[in-house]
């Protein structure tokens, strides 16, 4: 498609339409997107709920907890630590013996990879485990983190074997994985067979984050290193083949991509509010947010209070194709309370947009499972 065909208001429209698709099942949301982040704060839900709450119709906080089991989903790490379908995990797998995603990439010693075997052991003569049964028994210790703080050793080497395919996660408990070994396929050893799974990993992201800017395509690309560690190498060659087989189009000085089957001009934005979670696909990348909305959001849910612009865990709030805003919704005593905040300091002043806002607190009340929410109060940048 020629550049001069498709227009930044064609590709925000495309961006909106495509990643916000209409809610279906729960499994066949899983199975279009192939990844779900994951993100451990809750305020008021944690990130996989508010990403799937759009898209699984009927979606209630914690479904995917509940029914992880019979999904046939896996957690794994991706582009991001999140869900994935068994079809995208097994594009990945296996790894090479290599540590978390978060602690580099240092073999083992000696020591080490017999102690993983005794705690492999342990946790194949006893089905799923909870950490805190493997630590009691083995009474590792605590090792330094990749963050420079101290973790639980035993939490550290589940980790790495998980991430390494050597265990998954068969449920979890509060919160808590519990592990199960696993085994997978043994991996391709030609070239052939590595370039067709990365470039099949290429299109994963590039369904779940398109359209592109070119350097954001490379970025996404890039972290497929986290996904693929034994083939970091191949990336910059599975790159150049995205680059050259990806419909493409110029838009002043920004190279957009998009998967060569789909239309940016056939797309449309309807009449709706959404409260998006921060790494939702329509705006987890803050350089594309940029260029499609033209103002600044931040996560800020690590920095120090004070300093904090948009809230502890604020919510980017879609009107049709565009992010004008964001709110902070909270439970207090079972109630649903929001703050809602604007890119130019006031709300719109349609009618439809002060309804369609209720109706999406309404409907986040009702996936939260909340009373009948208050009063909603809005908050000038």
């Amino acid at each position: 498609m020629s550049a001069r065909t498709v227009t930044l208001d064609d590709l925000r429209r495309f961006a909106v339409a495509r990643s916000l698709f209409p809610p279906t099942t729960l499994s066949r949301a899983f199975a279009r997107m192939g990844f779900v982040q994951a993100d451990p704060i809750r305020a008021p839900a944690r990130a996989q709920d508010l990403i799937l709450r759009h898209r699984a119709k009927g979606y209630r906080a914690g479904d995917l907890e509940r029914r992880y089991v019979s999904l046939g989903v896996e957690e794994d790490f991706f582009v991001n630590y999140g869900f994935v379908t068994r079809a995208v995990q097994a594009l990945m797998h296996p790894r090479t013996d290599r540590r978390a995603a978060a602690g580099g990439s240092q073999r083992g010693s000696a020591a080490q990879r017999k102690r993983e075997q005794l705690l492999l052991d342990f946790v194949s003569e006893r089905g799923a485990v909870h950490p805190r049964d493997v630590d009691e028994h083995f009474a590792h210790g605590t090792v330094r983190n990749y963050w420079g703080g101290s973790s639980n050793a035993t939490t550290h080497m589940l980790d790495g074997l998980h991430y390494r395919g050597l265990l998954r996660v068969a449920r979890r408990d509060n919160g808590i994985r519990l592990y199960r070994v696993h085994q997978h396929d043994p991996a391709p050893l030609d070239l052939v067979a590595r370039r067709a799974r990365l470039d099949a990993l290429v299109d994963v992201l590039v369904n779940i984050y398109a359209p592109l800017p070119a350097s954001t395509l490379s970025y996404y690309v890039r972290r497929l290193r986290y996904a693929v560690p034994q083939w970091q190498e191949e990336i910059p060659a599975a790159l150049r083949r995205a680059r050259e087989r990806l419909s493409h189009a110029q838009i002043g000085d920004t190279q957009w991509y998009w998967p060569n089957e789909e239309s940016p001009r056939e797309a449309a934005a309807p009449d709706t509010v959404r409260l998006l979670a921060p790494f939702d696909p329509v705006v987890h990348d803050r350089a594309r947010f940029e260029l499609f909305w033209g103002w600044v959001y931040r996560f800020e849910a690590y920095t120090p209070a004070p300093k904090r612009k948009l809230g502890y865990y604020a919510l980017p709030l879609l009107w049709r194709d565009r992010v004008i805003g964001w709110a902070n919704l909270r439970l207090e005593d079972r109630a649903l309370t929001s703050q809602v905040g604007y890119a130019t300091g006031a709300a719109p002043r349609d009618r439809a947009f002060k309804r369609e806002l209720n109706a999406e607190l309404e409907r986040m009340r009702i996936f939260l499972a909340a009373p009948p929410h208050s009063d909603s109060f809005g908050l000038g940048r």
